[in-house]
């Protein structure tokens, strides 16, 4: 089996869900493909995250344009810094850019606020922190941004997604410091049983993505069996964690029931209850 071969379609649920966090910017398909395709198996609504400037204009007009779609729109973490240092190998697919320092990233986040206003942008993000691919040097520039973001979130009334990578600890404490805005989701949720009580708590979402099928995912799986169901959403991430049986395949909305089915299983529940609960939480957490 090619690594490169899209996955078959999934038996399609009976219950209509969201994909709470996908990328079709950077999926195969095209945007009408990739909808009639999750459309078939019932995902029927997602929420299309935009990672830089360029990318969280094409969500907005992407959900303009489809009225199955919403937008986030955002700096992601890792773009932060390289808006003000520069990204010199060009990893975040822009080519080679010099930096641009505090003033490139003050006009970024303008132009995010400005996107943040759009009716059919229904959150903010991804934002967060990432110690995973940012060094010391950059996390400077990843907290303000962070901290900007959240103000976007709250001034405009949209939920704020966070990217938290190896950088939990912090995120909670940002959150807590700059007072988190009403409804906040954790997209790819990635912390432990113990942070998911914290989350639970504070009342924040935690969406759950494909690695959460993976083999060595136990502390996720932990994670979300003490998860409150109303606080539970689905997501791809696509084209990235795609789940087992397809793992290190493309990623694709259609490919939610998959992660649905491993997660009712957890959750011990049968999938129309948890589809049923999802649908509604999507719904709620981003206010559409």
């Amino acid at each position: 089996m090619s690594r490169t071969e899209a996955p078959p379609l999934p038996e399609p649920l009976r219950v209509p869900v969201a994909d709470s966090h996908t990328h079709l910017d950077m999926q195969d398909a095209t945007v009408e493909e990739g909808l009639a395709r999750a459309a078939a198996v019932n995902v029927t609504t997602v929420i299309q995250v935009g990672c830089d400037v360029a990318g969280s204009r094409w969500a907005a007009e992407t959900a303009a344009a489809h009225a199955n779609v919403h937008a986030a729109v955002a700096l992601h973490p890792n773009e932060a810094p390289r808006i003000v240092h520069g990204d010199p190998d060009g990893w975040s697919r822009q080519g080679a850019r010099e930096g641009g320092g505090q003033a490139a990233l003050h006009e970024a986040l303008a132009e995010i606020d400005a996107l943040a206003a759009l009716d059919h942008v229904r959150g903010v993000g991804e934002t967060g922190l990432d110690c995973f691919r940012t060094g010391p040097e950059g996390m400077a520039a990843q907290e303000e941004s962070f901290r900007a973001h959240i103000e976007i979130a709250k001034r405009h009334g949209k939920a704020l997604v966070i990217h938290d990578r190896e950088a939990h600890a912090d995120v909670l404490r940002i959150l807590a410091d700059a007072g988190a805005p009403e409804r906040t989701v954790f997209h790819c949720y990635s912390g432990d049983a113990d942070m998911a009580r914290i989350c639970a708590d504070a009342g924040y979402f935690m969406s759950f993505a494909g690695n959460v099928t993976f083999k060595n995912a136990q502390p996720l799986r932990d994670a979300l069996a003490v998860a409150p169901m109303e606080l539970v959403l689905v997501e791809t991430d696509a084209p990235f964690l795609t789940p087992a049986p397809y793992r290190g395949r493309p990623n694709a909305p259609y490919l939610i029931p998959v992660t649905l089915r491993a997660m009712a299983e957890v959750k011990g529940v049968d999938e129309d209850t948890l589809a049923s609960a999802i649908s509604e939480n999507t719904a709620r957490a981003f206010d559409y």
